[in-house]
């Protein structure tokens, strides 16, 4: 059917619930995994297929993004039986995943292909650990690391942590307001069989726990873990055809960045993230805003990355995210709970696309958690949050993913039960 002449199809309202996400998979999060990143991936994008109920010959496109001991996306399809019209191999590690979603969108609105497979595999605690080190440690002083470890700035928490402590001066931030990010993720996490750490923690325990760079305490940090992690995209039409209830995509920005992103504090306050624009993009893309939002997945490296992005993106305002991290909001049961599968602080480090994948499930109002499945192979949500309890969000209709690769530059996607 020819579009009406009044329709602008370079606007991205155009796209609004135009694609979803359909399927999403991930192999158990561990540390030792035992298995090389290509078997990781390829247990991971199987599981995703399977789950949008089709097979591997009706996928055509994949994406994945490259960092560490990554493996190609040709390995991967190949040892699937999968004929790809359209592949691409990325670099990078936090923000890609929202980035690569809207890629997809591109490719498979260009005509290149009928339904992509974004998938990460990292063995990131056994093999290639961030900072350098690791069975497979390569740490050459090349590119941005001939500045910044002249400066001591090698792993990312030593690169960040002037952004934190500058929050703090400006705004009075305090330790024990960012440490309920990690206990509350904490909660979620008891509740997710699939966590790698599964005890609840009080803010006590993280101000109690070992300074790595001030002001990070060792349980401010994300666990390393080696895991694959897999989400598959297609046309809202054909998603209609698929296993589960779609989760239609609303608007994503990809990467957007600070004026710059080596020195970032050179262009604007160093206590503004790159959320701060990338909001602009985001929120009318989507034709909603953070109000009308009912969980986030707000990239949680460390405690404090979650603070800053749920600031910047306007979940409150600038310099008020030590209380809204602290108040009750972004736990279970609260107004906008946030990271509901425990995140990168406790359920497993993939560099975001697990928290894709738990929004995802969210909206399909099917968290994977302990409660009892029902004769209809349906799980029965109890909305008791509790340790060993539900985690599923009452009534979850619209969710937002912010990604998180530095200070200096993020992406994000809002996303809708369909």
């Amino acid at each position: 059917m020819p579009l009406p002449a009044d329709t602008d199809t370079s606007s991205p309202k155009y796209l609004r619930d135009k694609y979803a996400i359909v399927g999403v998979g991930e192999t158990t999060y561990t540390r030792g995994s035992g298995i090389s990143t290509r078997a990781l991936g390829t247990w991971a994008v199987r599981n995703a297929i399977a789950d949008a109920g089709l097979k591997p010959g009706d996928v055509d496109g994949m994406l994945s993004y490259q960092s560490g001991d990554s493996t190609f996306s040709t390995f991967i399809s190949g040892d699937l039986g999968m004929r790809l019209n359209f592949y691409m191999d990325v670099f990078g590690g936090g923000s890609s995943t929202e980035a690569l979603i809207g890629l997809a969108i591109g490719a498979m609105e260009a005509g290149m292909c009928k339904a992509v497979v974004i998938f990460r595999a990292m063995n990131g605690f056994s093999q290639v650990r961030i900072g350098g080190t690791g069975a497979r440690a390569v740490a050459p002083v090349t590119g941005d690391m001939l500045h910044g470890r002249a400066y001591g700035w090698q792993s990312a928490g030593q690169m960040f942590s002037p952004t934190f402590l500058r929050h703090m001066y400006d705004y009075g931030t305090r330790p024990e307001q960012v440490a309920a990010v990690k206990a509350i993720h904490s909660e979620h996490a008891s509740n997710n069989p699939k966590a790698y750490y599964k005890q609840r923690l009080t803010v006590e325990d993280v101000l109690s726990s070992r300074i790595i760079c001030k002001p990070l305490h060792l349980l401010d940090c994300c666990v390393e873990t080696d895991n694959g992690t897999a989400i598959v995209i297609t046309s809202a039409e054909r998603a209609r055809d698929c296993k589960n209830h779609p989760v239609l995509i609303r608007g994503v920005v990809g990467r957007c960045s600070k004026p710059r992103l080596d020195m970032h504090y050179q262009a604007g306050p160093i206590s503004t993230v790159a959320g701060h624009y990338a909001r602009e993009i985001l929120w009318p893309n989507a034709g909603v805003g953070p109000e009308d939002v009912d969980v986030t997945g707000s990239y949680d490296a460390f405690t404090f990355t979650t603070m800053l992005q749920l600031e910047d993106y306007g979940f409150c305002k600038k310099g008020e995210g030590g209380d809204y991290v602290s108040n009750g909001t972004i736990r279970l049961g609260g107004r906008r709970p946030n990271n509901t599968s425990g995140g990168h602080l406790c359920e497993g480090y993939t560099h975001g696309v697990n928290m894709v994948v738990e929004n995802v499930r969210q909206l399909r109002h099917d968290a994977d958690d302990s409660c009892p499945v029902g004769p209809d192979g349906k799980r029965q949500h109890t909305y008791d949050y509790s340790e060993g309890g539900c985690r599923q969000v009452k009534n979850c209709e619209v969710s937002a993913n912010l990604g998180w690769a530095m200070p200096g530059t993020g992406s994000a996607m809002v996303m809708r039960r369909g």
